[in-house]
């Protein structure tokens, strides 16, 4: 059995980042309650990865800016 292979045509940190605009956009048509929680959640967390990846890839590992409040 041959593993199937993809190749990306975007960044990890571009494909986070349109992850969390996604569940935004779905967490905006839900009623507050836990699974818009939920969807806010993930979204800070695709974020987050995006922010450690980029800072990750960047020379000489300088600690991320204040960017994850935003």
């Amino acid at each position: 059995m041959q593993r199937r292979r993809f190749k990306q045509t975007q960044s990890l940190e571009e494909r986070l980042a349109q992850e969390a605009q996604r569940l935004r956009e779905a967490a905006k048509s839900c009623p507050p309650g836990t699974t818009r929680d939920k969807l806010l959640r993930r979204a800070r967390q695709a974020d987050t990865g995006s922010h450690i990846s980029e800072w990750l890839r960047s020379p000489g590992l300088q600690p991320p800016s204040d960017r994850v409040g935003s």
